[in-house]
Protein backbone atom coordinates (compact mmCIF):
# COMPACT_ATOMS: atom_id res chain seq x y z
CA UNK A 1 0.00 0.00 0.00
CA UNK A 2 1.48 3.55 -0.77
CA UNK A 3 0.00 6.97 -0.49
CA UNK A 4 1.01 9.39 -3.45
CA UNK A 5 1.57 12.77 -1.53
CA UNK A 6 1.32 14.69 -4.48
CA UNK A 7 -2.18 16.69 -4.09
CA UNK A 8 -3.88 18.81 -6.52
CA UNK A 9 -2.82 22.58 -7.40
CA UNK A 10 -6.76 23.52 -7.56
CA UNK A 11 -7.46 25.70 -5.08
CA UNK A 12 -9.06 24.12 -1.66
CA UNK A 13 -12.53 26.68 -2.94
CA UNK A 14 -12.47 24.10 -6.11
CA UNK A 15 -12.58 20.94 -4.06
CA UNK A 16 -15.73 20.93 -3.26
CA UNK A 17 -17.09 19.00 0.10
CA UNK A 18 -14.37 17.26 2.12
CA UNK A 19 -15.65 14.34 4.85
CA UNK A 20 -13.14 13.83 7.40
CA UNK A 21 -14.28 11.00 9.22
CA UNK A 22 -14.38 7.98 7.72
CA UNK A 23 -15.60 6.09 10.30
CA UNK A 24 -18.37 8.15 11.27
CA UNK A 25 -18.56 7.60 7.13
CA UNK A 26 -18.64 3.83 7.38
CA UNK A 27 -21.66 3.74 10.32
CA UNK A 28 -23.65 6.14 8.89
CA UNK A 29 -23.85 4.05 5.39
CA UNK A 30 -24.36 0.86 7.40
CA UNK A 31 -26.72 2.60 9.29
CA UNK A 32 -28.72 3.80 5.71
CA UNK A 33 -28.32 0.49 3.59
CA UNK A 34 -29.46 -1.24 7.02
CA UNK A 35 -26.24 -3.40 7.95
CA UNK A 36 -25.81 -4.58 4.45
CA UNK A 37 -23.31 -1.88 2.41
CA UNK A 38 -21.63 -5.38 1.68
CA UNK A 39 -23.64 -6.69 -0.40
CA UNK A 40 -24.65 -2.65 -2.06
CA UNK A 41 -19.97 -2.81 -2.61
CA UNK A 42 -20.16 -6.27 -4.36
CA UNK A 43 -23.09 -4.86 -6.56
CA UNK A 44 -21.61 -2.29 -7.77
CA UNK A 45 -18.32 -4.26 -8.41
CA UNK A 46 -20.50 -7.06 -10.52
CA UNK A 47 -21.96 -3.72 -12.72
CA UNK A 48 -18.43 -2.42 -13.06
CA UNK A 49 -17.36 -5.70 -14.71
CA UNK A 50 -14.33 -6.14 -13.47
CA UNK A 51 -12.42 -8.87 -14.03
CA UNK A 52 -9.03 -10.55 -13.25
CA UNK A 53 -5.81 -8.80 -13.93
CA UNK A 54 -7.99 -5.51 -14.37
CA UNK A 55 -6.14 -2.05 -13.97
CA UNK A 56 -9.33 -0.41 -11.79
CA UNK A 57 -9.60 3.40 -10.31
CA UNK A 58 -12.31 4.25 -7.59
CA UNK A 59 -12.77 8.07 -7.67
CA UNK A 60 -13.93 9.92 -4.31
CA UNK A 61 -13.52 6.18 -2.62
CA UNK A 62 -13.72 7.83 0.58
CA UNK A 63 -13.04 4.87 3.31
CA UNK A 64 -11.85 2.88 0.58
CA UNK A 65 -14.73 0.18 0.64
CA UNK A 66 -15.17 -0.58 -2.74
CA UNK A 67 -11.90 -0.44 -3.58
CA UNK A 68 -11.20 -3.57 -1.96
CA UNK A 69 -13.86 -5.26 -3.11
CA UNK A 70 -12.23 -4.28 -6.54
CA UNK A 71 -9.09 -5.29 -5.70
CA UNK A 72 -10.25 -8.90 -4.52
CA UNK A 73 -11.64 -9.37 -8.10
CA UNK A 74 -8.39 -8.14 -10.21
CA UNK A 75 -6.35 -10.43 -8.11
CA UNK A 76 -2.72 -10.37 -7.75
CA UNK A 77 -1.66 -9.55 -11.19
CA UNK A 78 -4.04 -6.30 -10.97
CA UNK A 79 -3.99 -3.05 -9.12
CA UNK A 80 -6.95 -0.65 -7.56
CA UNK A 81 -5.86 2.86 -7.47
CA UNK A 82 -8.18 4.76 -4.83
CA UNK A 83 -8.01 8.48 -5.19
CA UNK A 84 -9.88 11.01 -2.91
CA UNK A 85 -9.54 14.60 -1.71
CA UNK A 86 -9.67 13.87 1.61
CA UNK A 87 -6.60 13.27 3.88
CA UNK A 88 -8.50 11.50 6.72
CA UNK A 89 -10.22 8.90 3.90
CA UNK A 90 -7.17 8.71 2.41
CA UNK A 91 -4.88 7.59 5.64
CA UNK A 92 -8.07 5.23 6.62
CA UNK A 93 -8.23 3.31 3.31
CA UNK A 94 -4.58 2.85 2.74
CA UNK A 95 -4.19 1.09 6.65
CA UNK A 96 -7.08 -0.87 5.59
CA UNK A 97 -6.41 -1.98 2.07
CA UNK A 98 -4.37 -4.63 0.70
CA UNK A 99 -0.88 -4.96 -0.93
CA UNK A 100 -2.43 -4.73 -4.89
CA UNK A 101 -4.35 -0.75 -3.64
CA UNK A 102 -2.66 2.52 -3.67
CA UNK A 103 -3.80 5.58 -3.04
CA UNK A 104 -3.77 9.45 -4.34
CA UNK A 105 -4.50 12.27 -2.90
CA UNK A 106 -6.29 14.62 -5.12
CA UNK A 107 -9.82 16.08 -6.66
CA UNK A 108 -11.56 14.36 -9.43
CA UNK A 109 -11.05 17.82 -11.75
CA UNK A 110 -7.30 17.44 -10.79
CA UNK A 111 -5.71 13.62 -11.46
CA UNK A 112 -2.53 13.33 -11.81
CA UNK A 113 -3.15 9.05 -13.22
CA UNK A 114 -1.60 8.69 -16.45
CA UNK A 115 -3.35 8.58 -19.92
CA UNK A 116 -4.94 5.38 -20.84
CA UNK A 117 -3.40 3.43 -17.50
CA UNK A 118 -7.20 1.91 -16.80
CA UNK A 119 -9.66 -0.57 -17.56
CA UNK A 120 -12.40 0.64 -15.13
CA UNK A 121 -13.52 3.38 -13.36
CA UNK A 122 -15.72 3.89 -10.51
CA UNK A 123 -17.39 6.76 -9.17
CA UNK A 124 -19.64 6.19 -6.07
CA UNK A 125 -21.56 8.90 -4.14
CA UNK A 126 -18.93 10.89 -5.38
CA UNK A 127 -20.04 13.24 -7.97
CA UNK A 128 -22.33 15.99 -6.40
CA UNK A 129 -19.53 16.17 -3.23
CA UNK A 130 -17.47 18.07 -6.97
CA UNK A 131 -18.07 22.00 -7.33
CA UNK A 132 -21.13 21.94 -10.29
CA UNK A 133 -18.47 24.17 -12.54
CA UNK A 134 -16.09 20.95 -11.79
CA UNK A 135 -17.65 18.37 -12.64
CA UNK A 136 -17.69 18.18 -16.75
CA UNK A 137 -13.51 18.64 -16.12
CA UNK A 138 -13.40 15.34 -13.30
CA UNK A 139 -15.28 13.68 -16.25
CA UNK A 140 -13.52 14.43 -18.84
CA UNK A 141 -10.30 13.25 -16.72
CA UNK A 142 -11.54 10.12 -16.09
CA UNK A 143 -12.03 9.85 -19.87
CA UNK A 144 -8.35 10.37 -20.71
CA UNK A 145 -7.49 7.80 -18.25
CA UNK A 146 -9.47 5.35 -19.19
CA UNK A 147 -7.95 2.73 -21.70
CA UNK A 148 -10.11 2.45 -25.06
CA UNK A 149 -12.77 -0.11 -24.20
CA UNK A 150 -12.42 1.24 -20.84
CA UNK A 151 -15.79 1.19 -18.29
CA UNK A 152 -17.05 3.59 -16.34
CA UNK A 153 -19.45 3.37 -13.17
CA UNK A 154 -21.00 6.50 -11.87
CA UNK A 155 -23.21 5.23 -8.92
CA UNK A 156 -25.22 7.82 -6.10
CA UNK A 157 -28.71 7.36 -4.30
CA UNK A 158 -32.08 7.31 -5.37
CA UNK A 159 -35.41 6.96 -3.96
CA UNK A 160 -37.10 3.35 -4.26
CA UNK A 161 -40.39 2.34 -2.70
CA UNK A 162 -38.69 0.92 0.40
CA UNK A 163 -36.74 4.06 1.46
CA UNK A 164 -38.60 7.97 1.42
CA UNK A 165 -37.20 10.67 -0.40
CA UNK A 166 -36.52 12.31 3.28
CA UNK A 167 -33.80 9.86 3.78
CA UNK A 168 -32.41 10.64 0.92
CA UNK A 169 -32.16 14.47 1.42
CA UNK A 170 -30.48 13.39 4.45
CA UNK A 171 -27.57 11.51 3.01
CA UNK A 172 -27.30 14.32 0.00
CA UNK A 173 -26.74 16.84 2.86
CA UNK A 174 -25.25 15.13 6.13
CA UNK A 175 -21.81 15.66 4.21
CA UNK A 176 -22.21 19.37 4.10
CA UNK A 177 -23.40 19.60 7.83
CA UNK A 178 -20.20 17.32 9.06
CA UNK A 179 -17.21 17.87 6.38
CA UNK A 180 -13.80 19.01 7.19
CA UNK A 181 -14.39 21.85 5.56
CA UNK A 182 -13.53 24.55 7.85
CA UNK A 183 -9.91 24.06 7.67
CA UNK A 184 -10.21 24.88 3.76
CA UNK A 185 -10.98 28.07 4.57
CA UNK A 186 -15.09 27.24 3.75
CA UNK A 187 -18.16 28.11 5.43
CA UNK A 188 -20.75 25.58 5.95
CA UNK A 189 -23.33 27.44 3.30
CA UNK A 190 -20.61 27.51 1.14
CA UNK A 191 -20.36 23.96 1.24
CA UNK A 192 -24.12 22.98 0.84
CA UNK A 193 -23.70 25.00 -2.02
CA UNK A 194 -21.39 23.57 -3.54
CA UNK A 195 -23.30 20.03 -3.10
CA UNK A 196 -27.16 21.47 -4.06
CA UNK A 197 -26.23 24.03 -6.42
CA UNK A 198 -29.44 26.19 -8.07
CA UNK A 199 -27.54 25.19 -11.61
CA UNK A 200 -27.84 21.56 -11.22
CA UNK A 201 -26.76 20.49 -14.25
CA UNK A 202 -23.74 20.68 -16.19
CA UNK A 203 -23.74 23.15 -18.39
CA UNK A 204 -27.46 23.89 -17.76
CA UNK A 205 -28.55 20.56 -19.59
CA UNK A 206 -31.95 19.87 -18.28
CA UNK A 207 -32.47 18.19 -14.52
CA UNK A 208 -34.51 15.35 -14.01
CA UNK A 209 -36.82 14.97 -11.26
CA UNK A 210 -36.78 17.75 -8.04
CA UNK A 211 -36.27 21.19 -8.16
CA UNK A 212 -33.38 23.58 -8.20
CA UNK A 213 -32.12 22.99 -4.66
CA UNK A 214 -33.95 19.54 -4.42
CA UNK A 215 -30.74 17.22 -3.18
CA UNK A 216 -32.66 14.25 -4.96
CA UNK A 217 -31.69 16.42 -8.51
CA UNK A 218 -28.71 16.49 -7.64
CA UNK A 219 -27.67 12.99 -6.73
CA UNK A 220 -29.38 11.99 -10.07
CA UNK A 221 -26.35 10.54 -12.03
CA UNK A 222 -29.07 10.19 -15.33
CA UNK A 223 -28.20 13.81 -15.24
CA UNK A 224 -24.75 13.26 -16.73
CA UNK A 225 -25.78 11.03 -19.77
CA UNK A 226 -25.40 14.36 -21.90
CA UNK A 227 -21.98 15.40 -20.95
CA UNK A 228 -20.52 11.99 -21.10
CA UNK A 229 -22.19 11.25 -24.44
CA UNK A 230 -20.63 14.93 -25.50
CA UNK A 231 -17.28 13.66 -24.09
CA UNK A 232 -16.83 10.73 -26.32
CA UNK A 233 -18.20 7.76 -23.97
CA UNK A 234 -21.20 5.53 -25.47
CA UNK A 235 -23.11 2.69 -24.62
CA UNK A 236 -24.92 3.81 -21.41
CA UNK A 237 -26.68 1.79 -19.62
CA UNK A 238 -28.85 2.83 -16.27
CA UNK A 239 -30.26 0.79 -13.62
CA UNK A 240 -31.62 1.13 -10.08
CA UNK A 241 -29.87 -1.28 -7.49
CA UNK A 242 -31.86 -3.54 -4.94
CA UNK A 243 -30.90 -0.57 -3.05
CA UNK A 244 -31.46 2.95 -2.91
CA UNK A 245 -29.12 3.78 -5.55
CA UNK A 246 -29.01 3.97 -9.23
CA UNK A 247 -26.04 2.68 -11.32
CA UNK A 248 -25.33 4.18 -14.87
CA UNK A 249 -22.30 2.98 -16.88
CA UNK A 250 -20.52 3.58 -19.92
CA UNK A 251 -17.96 2.68 -21.96
CA UNK A 252 -14.80 4.68 -23.90
CA UNK A 253 -14.97 3.77 -27.39
CA UNK A 254 -12.13 1.33 -28.50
Amino acid sequence: MARNEQASTSESTAVGGLITWPRRYNLLTDVFFLGRTGRLIAELADAAGVRSGDHAVDIGCGPGRLVRELSSRVGPHGRVVGVDPSAPMIDYASAHSPANCRFELAPAQSLTLPDAAFDVATSSFAMHHIPEAERERALRQIFRILRPGGRLLLADATPTSGFSSAAIRFMARVSARRHGGAAHGHHAHDEVRGHDHGHDEVHGHGREGGGANDPLAAVNVQRYRKVLSDIGFTGFEYRTSRFPVGILTAVKPE
